[in-house]
């Protein structure tokens, strides 16, 4: 066997070489084929299998591409996909590396659909800063869609089995066809109005599954617009969960389906009945650990105020004490008085001009009441009175000699 003279290159390099051509000589294609082995994992991206009648490739679409998808794949769907042709070089195989995908024959709705998409993205009318969080108990839900629909049906059902408490204001329109766009404006205006007036807190805008003709309506942009003027929160339920519309994303939350709308605007009624129960037991216990602390505080009051205040024997002993410190203070404080009285009486005694009459002395008085005190006032033929101990007389001054 002859030799073969070229460079020998390890599995790798070879698989870059390989990846390398493809992607020179390949580069972007489209692609039609059933999907298949179809994986949404965690990190946001999307693992499959793209196949027909022939052949069969693993493709990849990373998350900054899919969610520019309007619907999220399925087994057998069978898709339209912009791709690069590449290896995935550890493992030799060759794969799609998928950065556009639609549903196979509906190409032009879906171009539209994502021009839309990026327009109106652009303008911020999809930004999470918009969306509105729903009432935890709303005062009132109000409903758009068709008055025919079984969608109707569910979400009826669904919003009388958790929460029958809560009026329900349904607004007809047609939710399929050229006019049912127009209609859908109409009937959110109409509901707008309740809103204002306090009746509304929440609006469900649903409709059954369908093909994506089927659900264009929802793809309008006068309809749009509008959602995002909404005074209250919207949550859209169109089609299936695997169905998304433009009405979906300037909504304030989308749901997989009516059903599931009816169910996130409504508070389960067991769910109440349980946190009822639950709001009661925490009530007893704060009320019972409030009743154990105001009994303890008041065991307490009640202590420092029978320290506060005596027993009444110890009160009545004080008292008769204090009585008969007051009596004593009482009776040496008279006593005292009286000693004092006495001895002014006594002063006042020895001032008494009687008591100098009755020594002896005799007192000459003027006509005037004044007491006669110099021998030169005594003239002869003058008229004084005399007092004396034992009384007064009236003298008449005969000869006067001054000594």
């Amino acid at each position: 066997m002859t030799e073969i003279s070229r460079e020998i290159i390890g599995v790798g390099a070879l698989n870059r070489a390989i990846a390398e051509v493809l992607e020179g000589h390949i580069g972007n294609v489209w692609v039609r084929g059933e999907i298949s082995n179809f994986k949404a994992y965690d990190s946001g991206h999307w693992y499959f299998s793209l196949k027909d009648a022939e052949g069969q490739l693993r493709g990849v679409m990373f998350r900054g591409r899919n969610t520019q998808v309007g619907f999220l794949p399925k087994e057998g769907d069978l898709v339209e996909v912009a791709a690069q042709v590449s290896m995935y070089v550890p493992r030799g195989d060759i794969q799609l590396n998928v950065q556009l995908m639609r549903r196979s024959g509906q190409g032009g709705l879906y171009e539209a659909f994502l021009k839309l998409k990026e327009k109106l993205g652009a303008e911020g009318l999809f930004d999470e800063a918009h969306k509105r969080a729903l009432p935890k108990y709303p005062k009132g839900v109000g409903v758009i869609t068709s008055a025919q629909a079984a969608a109707l049906k569910d979400v009826l059902s669904t919003l009388e089995r958790r929460a029958p408490h809560i009026p329900v204001t349904v607004f007809p329109s047609l939710v399929q066809g050229v006019e049912a766009p127009p209609a859908l404006i109409q009937a959110l205006r109409a509901a707008y109005e309740l809103a204002e007036q306090g009746e509304l807190e929440v609006l469900l805008l649903v409709r059954g599954g369908g093909s994506i003709e089927d659900l264009w309506a929802f793809n309008d942009e006068a309809l749009a617009r509008c959602i995002a003027e909404s005074p209250i929160p919207i949550v859209s339920g169109v089609g299936h969960e695997t169905d998304f519309t433009i009405a979906d994303f300037v909504a304030d939350l989308r749901a997989p389906t009516p059903t599931g709308a009816a169910e996130l605007v409504t508070p389960d009624r067991e769910a109440l009945l349980q946190d009822l129960v639950t709001l009661s037991q925490k009530i007893n216990m704060r009320v019972t650990q409030r009743i154990d602390r105001e009994a303890q505080r008041l065991d307490q009051l009640s202590l420092r105020l029978s320290h506060a205040i005596p027993n009444p024997e110890r009160m009545k002993e004080k008292t008769q004490q204090l009585s008969a410190r007051l009596h004593q203070a009482w009776s040496v404080r008279l006593a005292m008085y009286q000693q004092t009285h006495k001895a002014w009486q006594n002063h006042l005694e020895l001032l008494n001009p009687q008591r100098t009459l009755e020594r002896g002395y005799a007192v000459l008085m003027a006509q005037d009441g004044k007491a006669i005190r110099n021998p030169h006032q005594i003239k002869a033929g003058d008229v004084f009175d005399l007092r004396v101990a034992e009384g007064q007389a009236d003298v008449e001054i005969s000869q006067v000699r001054v000594k």
